[in-house]
């Protein structure tokens, strides 16, 4: 298993989309095919709202930016997240 790393120069998408399959497949064992772009974290992954606190902390540690929880309320899909990582980074 490989593990998601800090990288503070995360910002290309495809970047962001690998560590978050290492990442959902560490935390909750999700499995990194599942994890798509148009994969809704709620209905697809399982991702309930416990778990997307710990996502936003374990991105804070990934991307070294404090990811407020207000930040994510608009995130439904894989898609949204690498986002949302993308515009914090920017």
């Amino acid at each position: 298993m490989m593990h998601a790393k800090t990288d503070p120069g995360l910002t290309d998408p495809d970047q962001i989309l690998v560590q978050l399959k290492i990442l959902l497949e560490e935390m909750f064992e999700v499995e990194p095919a599942d994890v798509v772009p148009d994969a809704k974290l709620y209905d697809d992954l399982d991702i309930d709202s416990i778990d997307a606190v710990d996502l936003i902390a374990r991105l804070t540690d990934l991307t070294g930016i404090k990811v407020q929880p207000e930040q994510f309320k608009s995130v439904v899909t894989v898609a949204d997240v690498v986002r949302t990582i993308e515009l914090l980074k920017a």
